[in-house]
């Protein structure tokens, strides 16, 4: 019976590759083709539909790589095909089996109007439904020489224009008029759903039988030389399987339609603007044949786009929104990384995001939907739930390679104890395509089997765009009602959402990150993306806060509003989740570069101008502090004359070669090859282990199993090279406020020089590490092997911290390997502790040994700080690089919280009058940290400041206005009111006549506040 099976099985994938498919069009008819090649970069529509157009044949080469070629095609549908349904088919030599990693076309008609888009899976524009015969066709194709670079593990040049090569790619296969035939395309996924689902099913189930004879008479029914012509009486042998409704207590999905496009990836910025063009083409054009379709897009970026550079396709969008089937989702500016955002980038993500879609479309999106980042920090419940959304969708943490997560649907809790409702699809992807394999899947995978019932399954080519299908359309309506699957109904998240959360409001509860056991080299991969992203968050907060200050301190400076706006924009599109983990094509990081380069002198001209505005005339050395702690006598947002830093810093020869540098508050002994070999805070105690040096530069072999830009895999740590040797060790510099040490190295072909500097008034070692990198498929770690016992580390997060084991007691401890941090990470015993800062490193590992000599404990934290993957571009992080961090012995959390601050926001000093200004606001103590000042989006004048509680500890403290202050008001991130009496209690007492407000946070609140100032008459440009 088993042979059986098999022999059917076998018969039915011949006559589907071979009869079925091919006889779906039939009787061709080539259409005329002519072309265009279009120089350089894509042209607009009209200058595409207006190009002097040459013949060419339906075979031609085109395409050499990132090139454009416009075709245009013309005929005339035959008299003999009265009646019939007419289809072109244009097959722009397509690999059937990668839709959205290849060549792409967008078809147009003579005005200029976007029709459908081509890819794949989806090569044909209908002509007419009903042919009258003699209608004449005439169509544009902008089609577009991707290359193909989905190759993971193989190096390719061709993934930037400027060294790819200038061959023709493509063929042209198919340009053709044809009947399409309806009864042989309905008899497909008559055929595809019966035999999807037949095989999912035990061979023990008898329904398997019942699908596969079926099958069986239906191909007995088809005559092979006749397809067309007795298509109908094979789907009549399929119709009584196919119509047999679904168990009462069948699994139920929630088929919601999808494309998730990577705003940029294996294709640059450019190239995405015109995917989502294609694919909104799609979607609209399949809403107009199927009322019942719901199709929904995240990313405002990705609209704002379709807005800016295709109005009809935009026009279009908004009405199918406006009638409930375009449904916009996630409210965030793009499917950004979590793991490395700063907080109030991530805040900025929804205030931009969720305005757009308020703006455009009235609509407050209530679902975040981010499937394909790379794991989900634990900041994310409380930053969801102050922007005024209700659930969470994730996709990626299938990918795990380790632990299987135990939940499909869960309230997830952050780490201030926020929770919002989550669910994790179970079928497994973003790109379904509801098949019964799928389907099956879903419903055998759901983990809350019992308790609830319902899943969600975003179905679409996505990635690379293309979106829902009419196949996939078709295989829902089969799939509504059908015993031995689950029940697919397509609807809108939402519907999902509400159903899921009514039958299942106690779900289990998951508290802390969702750490992906996969992709953990995307926390160092492309170094200078990393750089330029934590920079332009820095310079950001400073251009806001100083801008304010002159506003509303009445220099006449006006705040700038809409270049603020466009410069978060362009920081938060860089966050994608293809970008600022490092793992994008070459083009991209080649411009991102140069993006920030751009963002930069912007930023700091805004920065300039204010501070120059509040310091006055002058020769007089003004400091400015944007960090949020005081520093040397100036306070935090404020600026103040330049004093003395403190007790001068000594440095004497240390025995056995080196140098001894103190300064009253840390005392710090370099050896003759350059490493730290003492760190020891004011009371003498020293932070690095005995007998082994810190500042440690340690290379390992970096050849992931698989994804090189994306993973690395724990054996990286079973062959090392510590660069003990140095080239040169001199002191380089020697003075009263600040003593350095200077030491040079060369290893393989790269060489790196480090600079060691103890300040007068600074309580960490700073170090300064230059390397000229040329390696490839190695990876560059920092060590400090810390004389500190404990079984957990403090990561900086979004607003807060967290703590990972430095243990392996569980597979779960053992494959947090790798970890994030942000601008520090903390490890310490009850009452003493060490930090290690950084202003631009993301990657971190933390681990632990017992020394044989004293059976001390070490624990060692390394700062990863360059890889050398070659896929997808093969020059990865090639060159120069400056990275900054500094040694910290004897911090508390709140020690680090402060370090961390102030090595990502230098003071900067300005020649002015000498007075002081006075912060625009400031808090009663270090613990609330204010992680934003600026002026309100709506234009009118009033503050709005950002504050959490740092330490992980309940706080009470006071929040002062340094102006008249009318009114404060607490606010969601979008800075409306909050009408949640538990967020707004934060707020015990005020304003006072002094604009003094009393707060209590509990540990890691966010809160926002709105203030009004008496005389609110800040205006911008």
């Amino acid at each position: 019976m088993h042979d059986d099976h098999r022999i059917i099985e076998d018969r039915l994938r011949r006559v589907l590759e071979e009869r079925v498919r091919p006889a779906v069009h039939t009787t061709p008819v080539p259409l005329t083709v002519e072309r265009w090649d279009a120089p350089g970069e894509p042209v607009p529509v009209a200058e595409g539909l207006e190009a002097p157009y040459e013949p060419a044949s339906g075979n031609d080469e085109w395409g050499p790589a990132w090139r454009t070629t416009w075709f245009r095609v013309s005929g005339t549908v035959p008299a003999e095909w009265s009646g019939r349904t007419v289809e072109a088919v244009l097959d722009l030599g397509f690999d059937r089996d990668m839709p959205g990693f290849q060549c792409e076309g967008l078809v147009y008609r003579r005005g200029g109007t976007a029709v459908k888009a081509l890819n794949p899976r989806n090569d044909w524009i209908r002509v007419t439904d009903t042919a009258s015969g003699g209608e004449v066709v005439e169509l544009y194709v902008e089609a577009a020489a991707n290359p193909i670079v989905n190759t993971p593990q193989t190096p390719t040049y061709e993934g930037d224009v400027v060294t790819a090569s200038d061959r023709p790619l493509y063929r042209l296969r198919r340009m053709d008029l044809a009947v399409f035939e309806t009864q042989v395309w309905e008899l497909v996924q008559d055929l595809e759903v019966a035999d999807g689902l037949m095989r999912e099913l035990p061979l023990s189930d008898a329904r398997r039988w019942e699908l596969l004879r079926a099958i069986e008479r239906a191909l007995d029914a088809l005559d092979l030389a006749d397809v067309p012509g007795t298509a109908q009486h094979a789907r009549g042998a399929l119709a009584g399987v196919l119509a047999v409704p679904a168990r009462p207590s069948a699994h139920r999905i929630s088929a919601v339609g999808h494309a998730h496009i990577d705003s940029a990836w294996l294709w640059p910025l450019r190239e995405t603007v015109r995917k989502v063009a294609r694919t909104t083409a799609n979607m609209l054009a399949l809403m107009a044949e199927h009322p019942e379709f719901v199709f929904a897009m995240s990313q405002a970026q990705q609209l704002a786009w379709l807005k800016d550079y295709h109005p009809e396709l935009w026009e279009g969008v908004k009405k199918k929104v406006a009638e409930g089937q375009f449904v916009p989702v996630g409210g965030m500016w793009v499917e950004s990384d979590t793991n490395m955002v700063g907080g109030e980038a991530m805040a900025r993500q929804f205030l931009y995001g969720k305005k757009f879609f308020l703006d455009e479309f009235g609509i407050d999106t209530k679902e975040v939907w981010l499937p394909d980042s790379f794991g989900y920090t634990a900041a994310m419940p409380q930053i969801v739930d102050l922007a005024g959304a209700d659930w969470f969708l994730t996709q990626k943490i299938s990918w795990s390679q380790t632990n299987k997560f135990p939940h499909h649907t869960f309230w997830w809790e952050g780490i201030d104890g926020t929770r919002v409702f989550t669910h994790f699809p179970p079928v497994d992807t973003y790109n379904s395509e509801l098949s019964g394999a799928e389907m099956a899947h879903a419903a055998r995978n759901y983990q809350e089997k019992g308790a609830a019932s319902r899943s969600l399954a975003p179905f679409g080519h996505g990635d690379g765009g293309g979106g829902a299908t009419r196949e996939m359309l078709a295989r829902a309506a089969r799939l509504k009602d059908l015993e031995g699957s689950p029940r697919v109904a397509v609807e809108k998240p939402e519907a999902f959402f509400e159903k899921a959360h009514r039958e299942y409001p106690h779900a289990p509860v998951w508290a802390g990150e969702l750490y992906l056991e996969l992709h953990r080299g995307t926390y160092t991969s492309q170094a200078k993306t990393k750089q330029g992203n934590r920079h332009s968050e820095s310079l950001l907060r400073e251009a806001e806060l100083w801008a304010a200050t002159a506003t509303l301190r009445g220099t006449g400076q006006p705040y700038p509003y809409e270049r603020l706006e466009a410069l978060w924009k362009t920081v938060l599109l860089h966050q994608f989740h293809d970008i600022l983990p490092g793992s994008s094509i070459a083009w991209v990081h080649r411009e991102a570069r140069d993006t920030y380069e751009r963002v930069r002198a912007e930023l700091t001209g805004i920065i300039e101008r204010s501070q120059r505005a509040l310091a006055g005339e002058g020769t007089t050395e003004v400091v400015f502090n944007g960090a949020p702690h005081a520093r040397d006598g100036v306070p935090a947002g404020g600026a103040a004359e330049r004093t003395d830093a403190g007790t001068p810093v000594t440095v004497r020869a240390r025995d056995g070669g080196g140098w001894v540098l103190d300064n009253g508050l840390v005392g710090v002994e370099i050896d003759g090859r350059g490493l730290v070999v003492a760190a020891r805070d004011a009371d003498g105690r020293d932070a690095v282990a005995p007998g082994q040096p810190a500042n440690l530069l340690q290379v390992h072999p970096d050849f992931p199993n698989h994804w090189d830009a994306w993973d690395v895999d724990a054996f990286y740590r079973n062959s090392v090279t510590d660069l003990t040797e140095a080239d040169d060790v001199r002191l380089e510099a020697a003075d009263p406020g600040a003593v350095t040490v200077r030491a040079a190295r060369t290893f393989g072909a790269s060489t790196v020089v480090q600079s060691l500097t103890l300040r007068a008034g600074a309580r960490c070692l700073e170090l300064e590490t230059e390397v000229d990198w040329r390696e490839t498929e190695k990876f560059l770690k920092a060590a400090f092997p810390l004389d500190v016992k404990t079984d957990r580390s403090a990561a900086e997060t979004q607003f807060g911290h967290v703590f990972r084991p430095t243990h392996t007691n569980t597979s779960w401890d053992a494959a947090k390997f790798e970890i994030c941090a942000h601008r520090w990470l903390h490890v310490g015993e009850p009452d003493w502790g060490v930090a290690v800062v950084n202003d631009s490193t993301y990657g971190h590992d933390v681990t632990r040994d017992i020394r044989a000599e004293d059976g001390g404990q070490t624990t060692t934290v390394r700062l990863s700080l360059l890889r050398a993957p070659r896929y997808p571009d093969p020059e990865t992080d090639q060159g120069a690089h400056r990275l900054r961090y500094a040694l910290v012995p004897g911090a508390t959390v709140g020690d680090a919280v402060r370090a961390g601050h102030w090595i990502n926001l230098p003071a900067r000093v300005v020649r002015g009058s000498g007075a002081p200004v006075a912060p625009l606001v400031t808090t009663g103590g270090d613990q609330v940290v204010v992680e934003a000042v600026k002026l309100a989006e709506d234009r009118g004048g009033d503050l709005v400041v950002r504050l959490y509680e740092s330490h992980g500890s309940r706080a009470r403290t006071t929040v002062t206005a340094g102006f008249p202050l009318s009114t404060a008001v607490v606010t969601d991130l979008l800075e409306r009111p909050l009408e949640r009496p538990e967020r707004s209690a934060a707020v015990l007492t005020g304003p006072s006549a002094e604009g003094v407000l009393e707060v209590a946070l509990r540990p890691f609140q966010i809160l926002t506040l709105r203030l009004t100032p008496t005389d609110a008459g800040a205006r911008g440009d």
